[in-house]
């Protein structure tokens, strides 16, 4: 699968979060994530192993109750089933793996 880069297909998955997923094969699942400063991402929890880049801004990336602090060019990798939140210090877009693929993010 191939895809351009486009500014179109966003969903907003919570006020000032919004999601696209870029491409997916059989295995993984390719996302962007605009993240709006002053916003969080709840605490939650999924069997999806998550591998993550943050392209700009600054975010807290809070992973099973320890806290980090990420900017442009940081990464990180959370296993299934393991709780996680964000809390968005400025606007921030962050691009993500899932595995095995989310189907509730395929378009």
């Amino acid at each position: 699968m191939f895809k351009n880069k486009s500014d179109e297909n966003y969903t907003i998955v919570q006020e000032g979060i919004a999601l696209k997923t870029l491409v997916y094969g059989k295995k993984t699942l390719l996302t962007e994530f605009r993240l709006k400063k002053g916003n969080t991402l709840p605490n939650h929890a999924h069997p999806h192993e998550q591998t993550g880049y943050l392209v700009s801004g600054k975010i807290n990336l809070i992973i099973d109750q320890e806290k980090f602090a990420a900017g442009p060019g940081d990464s990180w990798c959370i296993p299934g089933d393991v709780a996680h939140s964000v809390e968005v210090l400025e606007d921030a877009v962050a691009v993500e793996v899932f595995s095995p693929v989310r189907e509730e993010y395929l378009p």
